[in-house]
């Protein structure tokens, strides 16, 4: 389930600030922005940090007592027999992921705009790798150290834990060192069509006419049987980034109809997919699953970004959600497999739901300590190194 994610930088560089005013002195074509939206800081939207919680919790809950297909992580039975009633709800809880991507839609577009090209790849660096990094090499370690009753350690070879330090280990076609980073190449596909819109520079018009070609890509890419077009147009989730984008528009410039019908058209179009996305789920979940449950979900994610966009939920403002926001994107990174060997370790001594909510505090605590001992002092080198770099290729000489 990043995951999730770990997207939600306003500014290059900057963690601690998800959810900051866009840069209002930005050129804008198109409707003015809200009345707001004036030079100076917007109040954070404390309401997206306690999302990113939720949908990170909601794909942790998934792999801990809705998962199926890995009976040994309690020792006694699988979380179906031994947390039949938390697994009613854990079958459902991998939406987390679709409403990771609806924020993602909402904040990438909000911290790109008035960026420069750097700004924006900066930005992505900094917030993805220093973490990422960490989350490879733990998850590896813990995988090829502890006893494990399931999976295979014949997949996690030198060769593989560093082609998964790329981040690109699906085009490369390596190996995953965990199964929950697929979520990441789905988002680093979505970056690099957008910064094609944010080499030009963003505004109301180019991320209005952005979201409608890949929208009508998205839908039409399947029929042309041409594989990299698919890929890239990712038909199965670019309704939810598509919304999220749109969400953002309104919460910058004001709902109008055109918005509202794009919104409502990337609903419909994240409902009709509904069906491909639950297939894996009930593989996993080893079970059927109810569409008119998940579409309702669904829904839910998006009503709540949408208040959010709307200004509905700035009462909420408690302090400590910027903290639980920031611990999300390490949480996801190294929620599954270390996860379920702390389960399947502590099973002895713990019942089933004492156990589950010890490892769920455990990796908070864990996901904390990254974000304060790796993600920062390492992010901030990171960008002392990218903007030294850029500067170096300003300053070279053409020949």
């Amino acid at each position: 389930m990043p995951i999730p994610l770990p997207l939600l930088n306003r500014r290059s560089g900057s963690q601690a600030d998800p959810v900051a005013a866009p840069d209002a002195s930005a050129r804008v074509d198109g409707p003015q922005p809200a009345a707001s939206a004036k030079p100076g800081k917007r109040p954070r939207l404390y309401a997206l940090d306690g999302m990113r919680l939720i949908a990170a919790l909601g794909v942790l809950f998934f792999h801990y007592t809705g998962k199926d297909l890995v009976p040994s992580i309690y020792g006694t039975g699988s979380p179906r027999k031994v947390l039949p009633r938390i697994h009613d709800f854990g079958v459902y809880s991998w939406l987390g992921v679709e409403l990771f991507f609806l924020i993602s839609g909402f904040v990438i577009c909000m911290s790109c705009w008035g960026k420069r090209p750097k700004d924006f790849l900066t930005s992505r660096v900094v917030r993805l790798y220093p973490a990422y990094w960490f989350g490879v090499l733990a998850t590896a370690a813990v995988v090829l150290i502890a006893a494990r009753p399931w999976g295979s350690y014949n997949d996690i070879t030198p060769q593989v834990i560093l082609s998964n330090l790329t981040m690109m280990q699906w085009p490369i076609g390596s190996a995953a060192v965990d199964p929950v980073y697929w979520t990441l190449w789905v988002e680093m596909r979505f970056y690099v069509f957008f910064a094609i819109v944010v080499a030009f520079g963003l505004t109301y018009r180019r991320v209005v006419l952005f979201c409608m070609i890949w929208a009508f890509a998205a839908i039409f890419a399947p029929m042309v049987n041409f594989g990299l077009l698919t890929e890239a147009a990712q038909p199965v989730y670019a309704p939810f980034f598509i919304g999220g984008m749109v969400m953002y528009l309104m919460y910058r410039f004001k709902p109008n109809f055109l918005l509202w019908a794009m919104l409502a058209f990337s609903w419909l179009l994240a409902q009709n997919q509904m069906p491909t996305i639950m297939k894996d789920y009930e593989s996993e979940a080893n079970q059927k699953l109810s569409w008119t449950i998940c579409v309702v979900v669904m829904t839910a994610c998006y009503l709540a970004v949408l208040l959010a966009a709307l200004g509905k939920l700035n009462w909420i403002s408690w302090k400590w959600l910027a903290t639980a926001g920031a611990l999300t994107y390490p949480l996801y990174l190294l929620h599954q497999e270390i996860g379920w060997i702390a389960l399947y370790s502590l099973h002895k001594w713990l019942s089933p739901l004492p156990l589950l909510l010890t490892v769920i505090a455990g990796l908070l605590v864990i996901a904390w300590l990254v974000h304060k001992l790796v993600e920062q002092p390492l992010s901030r080198a990171l960008k002392k190194g990218m903007d030294s770099s850029f500067k170096a290729m300003l300053e070279a000489p053409e020949k």
